[in-house]
């Protein structure tokens, strides 16, 4: 989910003030006990993964190179470069790898993390 409203079906945790993430940037959070990488396009689109990178084994996303590739907005692991779509999760790098992503939004200043797709 995008800036803008809260869906109120889904339970989200307050992360931090918006102006806490720069952009082109990732910031680590815990939702639920989970370490989640909170990510802010240049253009202020937002995105949160697992940070948990599954090439490496650390928890490290949120630490990676910001960009596109095909099209699509992408987080380098900064261990191995592998690339992570920012909206689905997927490996470019590696068809049969997907993290996790989560539901954001920005309500009042404040950048919220909602459920995790698994």
């Amino acid at each position: 989910m995008s800036a803008g409203e809260a869906d109120h079906t889904t339970t989200y945790t307050d992360v931090c003030a918006v102006e806490r993430v720069p952009q082109e940037s990732g910031v680590t959070a815990l939702v639920d006990g989970t370490p989640v990488a909170v990510f802010r396009t240049h253009d202020d689109r937002w995105y949160a993964l697992g940070n948990f990178d599954p090439f490496s084994r650390a928890s490290v996303l949120a630490r990676g190179i910001m960009g596109s590739r095909g099209g699509r907005d992408v987080v380098a692991s900064p261990m191995h470069k592998q690339h992570f779509d920012l909206a689905t999760g997927e490996c470019l790098d590696d068809e049969t790898v997907r993290v996790p992503t989560y539901d954001v939004t920005i309500d009042r200043g404040r950048v919220l993390v909602g459920r995790g797709s698994g």
